[in-house]
């Protein structure tokens, strides 16, 4: 018998969901946080999408947002030319750092000492969190809107995907660029895995795998539609993907296979992560819902609770969760 993905959907934003970003694994468990254009990035718990608060203060839409390892601290990257580094534990604003330009990126560092933004003003900034009043360290070279910058190589490189339709590797101590990937359309996102030091970018239809201390190209894999965004799995066993066809799509990592494809999106899906711990994946759409996936199926987890064919009288047996097909977090 076919399990039927159930989706959780969660609702209370009321613009396009532009960006997400889970957190590491912490004693309450793990978090996620959305970035939308209605200004006001949200905290959810990650394994059930239950709402937990807003961050106030953003006069714009807000194009990025992350939080650190153990999501103690939220940061956010919006149209009001700041962006803004919060207290995610009380939801209060802790810095203001004001840009020329709207600013579509923000990324911690591992310890949390340094945030990197990136923006319409094509510059990379590096604020010490310490000493904020310090005038940042910024790096140029890319022509056009930067659209996602990230730490990688153990915080001693950077990464920095543009309009420009490439993506730069920088070296952070030198602030010199190291290599250059060109391509024919700009590049739509792009996902760092630390484990295997894998990059995971999204162009067109194509999803591709880099190296991301050499730039080298590991696979390509082609989509049945435009992409804006793809994930690997922890466990690198397979990745998904969603774009403008309202779909969600899982590959086979190892054979590139399409395993399974899903909708439950009203628009385009902008963007797509898996849970630290790899038991589900979250999407926001243009639909202004974010929605969270099982990976496995039928697996008790979370809101989900699995009921086996057997446990099933007559009167459910086309019904395989307890919970209603489309539940509300």
């Amino acid at each position: 018998m076919a399990m039927r993905q159930t989706p959780l959907t969660c609702s209370g934003h009321t613009r396009p969901v532009v960006d997400l970003a889970f957190s590491g694994i912490t004693p309450y468990g793990y978090f996620l946080i959305s970035a939308c254009k209605d200004g006001k990035p949200m905290l959810r718990q990650g394994d059930t999408g239950d709402w937990i608060g807003t961050f106030l203060g953003h006069k714009g839409a807000v194009w990025g947002a992350t939080l650190n390892t153990d999501a103690t601290k939220a940061a956010t990257a919006a149209a009001d030319f700041t962006a803004k580094v919060w207290d995610a534990v009380s939801g209060d604003e802790v810095l203001s750092l004001a840009h020329k330009h709207i600013v579509k990126t923000v990324s911690f560092t591992q310890d949390n000492n340094c945030l990197l933004t990136g923006g319409n003003d094509k510059l990379l900034r590096i604020y010490d969190l310490s000493n904020p009043e310090a005038a940042p360290q910024e790096i140029a070279g890319h022509t056009s809107a930067i659209k996602k910058a990230l730490w990688c190589n153990n915080d001693k490189q950077i990464l920095s995907a543009a309009e420009d339709k490439t993506i730069r590797l920088w070296n952070r101590s030198s602030m010199e660029e190291v290599k250059t990937l060109t391509f024919d359309t700009s590049v739509s996102s792009m996902e760092y895995v630390a484990d295997g030091e894998i990059l995971v970018i999204t162009y067109g239809k194509t999803i591709a795998f880099y190296n991301a201390l050499s730039l080298e190209l590991i696979k390509t894999v082609e989509a049945p539609a435009p992409i804006n965004s793809a994930s690997l799995h922890p466990e690198k066993d397979f990745f998904v993907a969603g774009g403008d066809d309202f779909k969600l799509y899982k590959f086979d990592y190892s054979t590139k296979e399409e395993l399974e494809s899903y909708k439950g999106h009203f628009g385009p899906v902008h963007c797509v992560r898996f849970s630290p711990d790899g038991e589900l994946y979250a999407s926001g759409s243009e639909d202004g819902t974010l929605r969270l996936w099982q990976t496995a199926v039928g697996k008790t987890y979370g809101l989900w609770k699995c009921v086996l064919p057997e446990d099933l009288g007559a009167e459910n047996s086309e019904q395989l969760y307890t919970s209603t097909p489309e539940i509300k977090a």
